[in-house]
């Protein structure tokens, strides 16, 4: 009976661990953009964002690019329209990272993404040599 009752613990502690793990992957969520620029500027990038924590991760690959990227954020802007930044990501350009926002701004990108583009910029074109609408992730 003792072995029952600690195995049927057990379990438990370890379905309990599942769903949490489970419930936190959930949270996340993926977002999509292509990047096109002025000439061959083009990339893509994967942008990971938790409402819940405010935790912004991001991933780009660039296929080509006419200079050195030195900044990359999210912007608030339909396609065509320039807009404020609202993530950063680093006050310098880095292929991958993390960062923390608002988690209020977080919500309202995961909302409606189509309003947000990313934008990466460099010297040659301070404004941004490439950027693209955020979409939902597979």
């Amino acid at each position: 009976m003792r072995k029952t009752l600690i195995a049927l613990l057990v379990a438990a502690i370890s379905l309990v661990g599942v769903l949490t793990a489970t419930a936190a992957n959930t949270a996340t969520k993926k977002l999509e953009a292509r990047l096109r620029g002025a000439g061959p500027n083009r990339g893509q990038v994967e942008v990971r964002l938790n409402a819940a924590t405010g935790k912004v991760c991001w991933e780009f690959k660039l296929a080509k690019i006419d200079g050195k990227p030195n900044q990359a954020h999210i912007h608030k802007g339909r396609r065509g329209v320039s807009g404020n930044v609202v993530v950063p990501f680093g006050a310098s350009y880095k292929r991958q990272g993390c960062t923390t926002a608002a988690k209020a701004t977080v919500k309202t990108v995961l909302k409606n993404p189509r309003s947000y583009y990313v934008n990466v910029h460099n010297a040659k074109h301070p404004a941004g040599a490439m950027r693209g609408q955020l979409n939902r992730g597979a």
